[in-house]
This record gives C-alpha cells, sequence and structure tokens, in this order.
C-alpha cells in the first residue's frame, strides 16, 4: 500500500522528488504518512480535501484483504 499511495502522490504534485512516504505497522492498525514540498500541500489534500478522502478511499478499499484498519495523514 506504500508504493501505491507514493506513485499517486508522485502524480499529483510538481516536486515528486520531496514526496516522502512512511508506513508505521502497529498490531491491528498501519498509518502511512505522507510528506510533500511546502507548496505542494494543497495539492494533496484538494479543494475541500476531496483529494485526500479520495486516497484514504482507495487505501481502505486496498486494505480489506489484510485485516487491519489503514489511514493516511498527510505531514507539514
Amino acid at each position: 500500500m506504500r508504493d501505491m499511495v507514493e506513485f499517486i502522490a508522485k502524480a499529483l504534485v510538481d516536486h515528486p522528488e520531496a514526496v516522502h512516504v512512511r508506513q508505521v505497522e502497529g498490531e491491528r492498525a498501519i498509518v502511512i504518512e505522507v510528506k510533500v514540498a511546502p507548496d505542494d500541500i494543497g495539492k494533496i489534500i484538494g479543494k475541500q480535501g476531496r483529494i485526500v478522502n479520495a486516497l484514504r478511499t482507495v487505501v481502505k478499499a486496498a486494505a480489506v484483504r489484510t485485516g487491519k484498519r489503514v489511514t493516511v495523514e498527510i505531514l507539514q
């Protein structure tokens, strides 16, 4: 899932080299942290959070087979 989020994030931003994605796994949950350049935060969040919410929906759908809860966080 980390690779999928990284691929999508790099496609959305102007500075793909500044995209860093980290996956933190717990016993029952996985947190995917996305860090982008300050100029690109608006592009990854989208108007009223639509892009990041769509990304979270895709990740949740992909996580069904893992049996763990997955969240995506945008770091500043």
